[in-house]
């Protein structure tokens, strides 16, 4: 057997070794979305809430239920998550609630994987288009990408993502640009509301979205359409 054959091989079974360990997209968060249908089982969500989905900065995001309260709030954020991935379990995680509105938070991660702001709006553009063909009108409010210590070297990608999703939501009455950036910043940097990995916020980071997002969630409360559900 030459070497140069051996050395094909033992390429071939190294990629064959790295396919296997990176799970597709449709797998890799079977296990949340399975226990979002386990959760809706045993306490069946009713229409018309306020729904929170996206990744880990909403996933985490523990105190929403008394953050928001009265309002009535389901929180589907998978860790983890890009937008194409809340695209593609929309019928999972957007489409049983029958939401009064949608508080969207993804795309940071997109960025940190290696896509442009470009792409990422234009990921999010397909997300509003699978709304607008299982919800109608329904009202989204996109909340602006994160400042981290983590991820600073981002901010300026974060910054051009941010900016072209709030001009296309002056051009879409279903679409709101809420903007957290400026209370998680101090002296042009983030301030210290970051867990050790500098990424994901302290209950402190909570409250200052709190304070951005509740107003917003009381405003649609009282003004928004009539609910669909």
């Amino acid at each position: 057997m030459s070497r140069s054959f051996t050395r094909r091989a033992l390429m071939a079974l190294a990629l064959l070794s790295l396919t296997a360990a990176a799970p597709a997209p449709e797998t890799r968060f079977s296990p949340e979305i399975a226990r979002f249908a386990e959760l809706d089982k045993a306490t069946p969500p009713k229409p018309c809430g306020f729904l929170f989905t996206g990744s880990s900065s909403v996933r985490f995001w523990k105190s929403l239920d008394q953050d928001m309260a009265p309002h009535p709030v389901t929180n589907r954020g998978f860790g983890g998550s890009q937008i194409a991935d809340v695209t593609l379990y929309f019928d999972q995680v957007v489409t049983p609630y029958r939401p009064r509105a949608i508080f969207f938070y993804a795309g940071e991660n997109d960025l940190n994987a290696g896509r442009t702001p470009e792409q990422v709006v234009a990921d999010f553009q397909a997300f509003l288009d699978r709304k607008d063909k299982t919800l109608g009108a329904t009202k989204i409010y996109f909340i602006s990408l994160k400042p981290s210590k983590a991820r600073w070297d981002q901010f300026a990608s974060q910054s051009q993502a941010n900016a072209a999703i709030k001009a296309l939501a002056d051009q879409r009455p279903d679409l709101d640009y809420v903007d957290v950036v400026p209370a998680m910043l101090e002296a042009g940097a983030p301030k210290d509301i970051f867990v050790a990995d500098g990424l994901h916020m302290t209950p402190a980071g909570y409250v200052l979205w709190t304070q951005v997002v509740r107003p917003v969630v009381e405003h649609e409360a009282k003004t928004g359409a009539a609910c669909r559900g």
